[in-house]
């Protein structure tokens, strides 16, 4: 390790209650993802402590979401990215204002993701008293729309991320401190069936029933489910007709997919298609409609070697290491892995309850946390 480094820690060892007083403010902000006011304002605190790192700060605006934000450091070359989200699952109203309890914070999004905005923040706080953004090259993106699956955001990480030298995503921290290599890729489909109304009783057999094709289509979707593989197929909303007494023309769904690998993807997709067709009764017909996606986080020789350095910082800042089990939820790793970029995530503070009142953040795993990103740009220095 680097003397400054050393010098760096020392510091860092001092900042838990300005990394709480952070916290405190970015979680007070709430930042529901159609907010777009709330997302900019905590847009607006995370900027000046990253510029006064000294990193060049970008404000990219939306047509439909609050800004992202950007940043470089000043040397050139393939980057360490960085990479998080500014919004929150929790509408205003709904989940609100940040208590301390002990070691234990709460809010909505403390621990997914501003905690782990405050150990980026603060850890390269004390890359750069090291000096290390001088001697590593670093840039940055946070999201505004992630939690909706990052509709916008995609093509934009893509394009940042291509060259990078790995990506570090510090999502919620996992059980153990150990980090993600692996995620399930995430795609929607709607689902319209379309038929022909009639009266159910003087003119039932002119009628062509779009609620019987969708239910058809329902039960071959579901079907496909396979745990063991990793495999999900979920509808999750179900609409249609007009009233009891016709034969409904019309009946939609909405259906969640879950795969480990992007060839279970382009497989599944195309049985639900299969299904689709499968489904159909004379006079009906089924449309589906991509809604989004995000491909698998899959495990390559590359993660698994950037997880391995990254947990060496980690045990040196006191904290637990190794890979974590296949997780369900797919993040912004997924894209950053599939232009061909090592990607670890989970980098953020111990945590627990995320998407739900009862997220919790501990406190006192914020400084190792910041201090284990410190020790890894301080080993990329050489």
């Amino acid at each position: 390790m680097h003397a400054a480094t050393a010098d760096a820690l020392a510091w860092l060892e001092g900042q838990r209650p300005a990394m709480e007083d952070l916290l405190r403010a970015l979680v007070a902000q709430g930042s529901f993802t159609r907010d777009r006011a709330g997302v900019a304002a905590v847009v607006e605190l995370l900027a000046p402590p990253l510029e006064a790192t000294g990193l060049a700060v970008e404000r990219i605006p939306s047509a439909v979401f609050g800004p992202h934000l950007a940043f470089r450091g000043p040397l050139a070359g393939p980057p360490v990215l960085l990479v998080g989200h500014t919004d929150t699952v929790f509408p205003p109203g709904t989940f609100e204002g940040f208590r301390v309890e002990g070691d234990r914070a709460s809010g909505p999004g403390v621990f997914d993701m501003k905690g782990g905005l405050a150990v980026m923040v603060f850890g390269l706080a004390a890359a750069a008293r090291a000096g290390l953004l001088a001697r590593v090259p670093v840039a940055g993106l946070l999201v505004s729309d992630e939690e909706v699956g990052s509709p916008e955001s995609q093509p934009l990480l893509a394009a940042r991320a291509r060259g990078a030298a790995a990506a570090l995503v510090f999502e919620s921290g996992r059980e153990g401190d150990r980090i993600v290599t692996r995620r399930k890729g995430v795609a929607s489909l709607g689902v319209a069936a379309h038929g022909v109304a009639a009266h159910a009783g003087n003119a039932h057999v002119e009628g062509r029933n779009a609620i019987w094709a969708l239910a058809r289509f329902v039960d071959r979707a579901q079907a496909l489910t396979d745990h063991a593989r990793g495999l999900t197929v979920n509808v999750g909303t179900i609409a249609g007709g007009t009233a009891r007494n016709t034969v409904p023309d019309e009946a939609r769904c909405e259906v969640d997919l879950r795969f480990a690998t992007q060839a279970d993807q382009a497989a599944l997709l195309a049985a639900l298609e299969a299904a689709a067709r499968e489904a159909e009764l004379p006079g009906t017909r089924l449309e589906l409609t991509r809604l989004g996606a995000r491909t698998p986080l899959e495990r390559t020789a590359a993660s698994a070697a950037l997880a391995a350095e990254y947990g060496r910082c980690q045990r040196e800042s006191g904290l637990g290491d190794g890979e974590a089990p296949l997780v369900g939820g797919g993040s912004d790793a997924c894209t950053t892995a599939a232009v061909g970029i090592p990607s670890i995530d989970g980098l953020g503070p111990r945590g627990k309850g995320f998407h739900t009142p009862g997220e919790t953040v501990e406190l006192g795993s914020l400084v190792p946390k910041a201090a284990a990103l410190l020790r890894f740009l301080d080993g990329r220095a050489g």
